[in-house]
């Protein structure tokens, strides 16, 4: 059984950074088809933050360069980094990953907020 365990979430200032970790358990985070971050707002839908194929460098930017998606394989773990962080950017922010054959995961999901 595959579980994805997100951490890092809090309070923090406008302008700052954070980094959120989510842990695979029961698969390896190098073999998944593509590991992403999403996130959910109050009031609006679940949207794509940054995305990782399995085929390409390990780690990726966000368009907007404000959000990092890495794998550190070592750890096992899916890693998004947050810089220049605004108030609308606080979410519920969850961890996704697919690998090929099977259906694709998500974790419990971690609560930033951003304070102006």
């Amino acid at each position: 059984q595959v579980e994805l365990v997100e951490s890092g979430g809090g309070l923090v200032p406008a302008g700052g950074s954070l980094t959120l970790s989510c842990a695979v358990v029961g698969a390896n985070v190098f073999s998944a088809t593509v590991v992403a971050w999403y996130r959910q707002a109050p009031g609006k839908q679940r949207e794509l933050v940054a995305s990782l194929p399995r085929f390409g460098p390990n780690s990726a930017d966000s368009v907007n360069g404000r959000f990092t998606i890495s794998r550190d394989v070592p750890q096992n773990k899916v890693l998004l980094q947050i810089y220049s962080l605004k108030p609308e950017d606080t979410a519920v922010y969850y961890c996704n990953a697919l690998w090929s054959g099977e259906n694709d995961y998500w974790g419990q999901g971690t609560q930033v907020t951003v304070s102006s």
